[in-house]
């Protein structure tokens, strides 16, 4: 049967180590968004809601919050950016596994000074496994040890080292698109991304985080169904 596209809603999570900043990230996407009521109280690292969560600034169940999008690259619609805000430690891995499950691509956000960590490689194999289209962020780019050629030369070589150990499983897999991912630098905490590469210890040069949208629109593809199947429900138990 045919498969229909809905190009009004993109599916993205974004996967990265501990600490590396992922939910500051989406903060500051809800925020320029405006996705908040305008008596909402704004707090940090809004997706991490558990009181462990906070406790330990780490991200432990995986979260999902929808994002109305309708900046430039929008041409005039609305765009629901549904985004899955997974934990970054392979002790959570059930959680990363359903986070993934649920997107048609990730933003890989590494920071720009520690580059790729162990946590790193478990959530982003996961990602290749399920053949999801990967956008590379760069975040923290204005720290004074900020290294970002490094870091993305790291990150390359990871992914191709991963994309080498699990070809046989993944027969698939293209290996052209990780050898051409979408490079984006940022700081999540200020705001602001940009395709353009900064000098170490700079802020980007965009004023926003418009630049990370738009590579979103562009590179994550749009969710299909079949408009002609029955209605299903992907019954999951979230507590106990």
């Amino acid at each position: 049967m045919a498969q229909v596209s809905r190009d009004d809603i993109r599916n993205v999570a974004i996967v990265a180590h501990v600490d590396h900043g992922k939910t500051t990230l989406v903060d500051a996407m809800l925020r320029q968004t405006g996705s908040f009521g305008d008596h909402a109280h704004l707090g940090e690292r809004l997706m991490d809601s558990g009181d462990l969560e906070r406790e330990k600034g780490i991200t432990i169940l995986a979260k999902n919050t929808a994002i109305a999008y309708k900046g430039a690259s929008a041409n005039g619609k609305e765009i629901t950016i549904n985004v899955i805000d997974t934990p970054g430690h392979a002790d959570f891995g059930g959680e990363v596994e359903r986070g993934l499950s649920m997107v048609d691509g990730v933003v890989l956000l590494v920071d720009a000074s520690e580059g790729p960590l162990p946590q790193t490689r478990f959530v982003l194999r996961k990602a290749l496994e399920a053949n999801l289209t990967v956008i590379l962020l760069v975040n923290k780019t204005d720290r004074p040890d900020a290294r970002i050629d490094e870091v993305v030369e790291e990150t390359h070589d990871l992914l191709l080292g991963l994309a080498s150990d699990i070809h046989e499983d993944v027969p698939d897999l293209d290996i052209d698109s990780i050898l051409e991912l979408p490079v984006i630098y940022a700081s999540g905490r200020a705001g602001r991304a940009s395709l353009n590469k900064p000098n170490d210890g700079e802020m980007p040069d965009s004023e926003d985080l418009e630049p990370l949208f738009a590579a979103i629109l562009k590179h994550i593809p749009a969710p299909t169904y079949d408009d002609e199947a029955p209605l299903q429900a992907h019954v999951t138990n979230l507590d106990a």
